[in-house]
């Protein structure tokens, strides 16, 4: 059974920052695209953004230029780092292996099984 832990979140100001981290119980993260979603009250989850098996990543609008994927294999950990956070960022995170798939200019991501708790982040004054 796989499991995965996010943590990281917390209250932070607008313009603030935080690290989120999703650590597996095994190799799945290390070895598998895997995407950052979010889900704010009475909203539909969101993609956020997704990094590759290869290390590529891809960002939604909302999250392009101040959110960063990256991935520390030998701890088998998938990052968020999200900077000059905004009231609109509140949301429960979640990570999510699955599979990316780029056709031209265009790609999009298929969830996998796998969910974790989710961490919240809160972006207020």
């Amino acid at each position: 059974q796989v499991q995965l832990a996010e943590s990281g979140g917390g209250l932070v100001q607008p313009g603030g920052s935080l690290r989120l981290s999703c650590e597996s119980s095994g190799s799945v993260v290390s070895t598998n695209d895997v995407a950052w979603y979010r889900q704010a009250p009475g909203n539909q989850r969101e993609l956020v953004g997704i990094i590759t098996r290869g290390g590529e990543t891809k960002y939604a609008p909302s999250a392009e230029g101040r959110f960063q994927i990256s991935r520390d294999k030998a701890k088998n950990t998938v990052y968020l780092q999200m900077n000059s956070l905004k009231p609109r960022d509140t949301a429960v995170y979640y990570c999510n292996p699955g599979t990316y798939v780029s056709s031209g200019t265009t790609w999009t991501y298929r969830t996998g099984a796998y969910w974790g708790q989710g961490t919240q982040v809160t972006v207020s004054s």
